[in-house]
C-alpha cells in the first residue's frame, strides 16, 4: 500500500468521510486519512498552504478556493447533495412541518433557535428572511461557533429547535431528527471534491476523488443521509 493520501474537509461530510476511507482502505488498498473542521476553517487552512492531498467542501466554498488557484485544474468534481433537517432535544415535542405554514408556526414557537456557521446557516437566515420572520427571530437565533455541532447546543439546553446537515445531527446523543424542511422552503447543500495544488502524489489523490463516485461509495453515502451529486 502506497503512501497515506491526506484530505481535508468540512464537518459535514466527516462521517461519510470516515466510512469511504474505511471502504478504500479494504476494497481498494487505497490509504486516505481525511481531517475536518469548519468549513471556514478548512478554507482558511487551504489558503495558508496546509499540507494535503484532497479537500472535500461545499461546492461555493470549494470553487472559489479553485479560482484562487488552490486545487488542480479539471478535478473539481461533485459529490453529495445533503439535505438540512430540523432537529430537537430527545424527548421533547417534534413540530409538525408539513407545509411553510407549520415551519413558519414552528419557528416563531421556539424559545432559541441554533444554525451552523456553513452554507446551511447562511441558506437558514436566507429563508427566514424569505418567510418575513427576520425581525422576529432576531433575538432567539444562536449561532453555534465553527466546528461545534449545532445538535450540541440542543443536547444542552442551548436552544430549542435547530437547523444543519442530517449528516451532522441524525445519531447524537440527546437529539432527535424531526426531518427535512417542506416544500420549497427545502435546503440542500452541495459537496465537491478536488485534487489540492499542494498534492505531493496528485495522479494518487485524482484516483482516490474518482472512488468517491463509485457506487458503494454511494450506498454509503446514502446511509449518511448524503445522496450522489448525479442522482435525480
Amino acid at each position: 500500500m502506497n503512501r497515506e493520501l491526506s484530505g481535508l474537509s468540512s464537518m459535514a461530510t466527516r462521517p461519510v468521510l470516515a466510512d469511504l476511507a474505511a471502504h478504500l482502505r479494504d476494497a481498494h488498498r487505497v490509504a486516505v486519512r481525511f481531517e475536518a473542521a469548519g468549513g471556514v476553517e478548512t478554507a482558511r487552512r487551504v489558503r495558508e498552504g496546509a499540507a494535503a492531498d484532497l479537500l472535500v467542501l461545499a461546492s461555493g466554498a470549494l470553487s472559489a478556493l479553485a479560482a484562487e488557484g488552490f486545487v488542480v485544474p479539471g478535478t473539481v468534481t461533485p459529490l453529495w447533495l445533503s439535505q438540512v433537517v430540523a432537529a430537537v432535544p430527545e424527548g421533547a415535542p417534534a413540530p409538525v412541518l408539513g407545509s411553510a405554514a407549520e415551519l413558519r408556526a414552528a419557528l416563531l414557537s421556539a424559545g432559541r433557535i441554533a444554525y451552523s456557521t456553513g452554507p446551511s446557516g447562511t441558506a437558514l437566515v436566507e429563508l427566514i428572511a424569505r418567510l418575513g420572520l427576520t425581525d422576529a427571530l432576531r433575538d432567539r437565533l444562536v449561532r453555534a461557533a465553527p466546528g461545534v455541532p449545532v445538535g450540541s447546543l440542543l443536547a444542552d439546553g442551548g436552544a430549542e429547535l435547530a437547523f444543519q446537515q442530517h449528516s451532522e445531527l441524525a445519531g447524537l446523543p440527546g437529539v432527535t431528527v424531526v426531518g427535512p424542511l417542506p416544500g420549497d422552503t427545502a435546503i440542500t447543500s452541495a459537496f465537491d471534491g478536488a485534487v489540492l495544488t499542494a498534492s505531493a502524489a496528485p495522479d494518487r489523490a485524482r484516483d482516490a476523488l474518482a472512488l468517491l463516485r463509485s457506487g458503494r461509495a454511494s450506498e454509503l453515502a446514502a446511509a449518511r443521509g448524503m445522496r450522489a451529486a448525479t442522482a435525480d
